[in-house]
């Protein structure tokens, strides 16, 4: 590639990076951000779910444990 390809190659990516730019600015101004209360409560609604599953997933884990590990090997003695 000579000087002359790299020249002509730069300023396009400069006008789509650019280009990009304005496009995105112009989509962030179309979001309908919520407000700090409903932010909150979606906050809370997420971090009582995942503790919720974290322990359903647990206590499944745990039976599943008991009766495949402990109830085979108690069934082979």
């Amino acid at each position: 590639m000579d000087q002359s390809e790299t020249a002509t190659a730069s300023p396009g990516k400069v006008a789509v990076m650019r280009d990009f730019l304005v496009e995105t600015q112009t989509e962030m101004q179309k979001v309908s951000w919520p407000s700090k209360p409903e932010l909150i409560k979606a906050t809370r609604a997420v971090i009582i779910g995942s503790i919720v599953l974290g322990i359903a997933i647990g206590v499944v884990d745990k039976l599943l444990s008991l009766i495949l590990v402990d109830g085979v090997a108690a069934l082979t003695r």
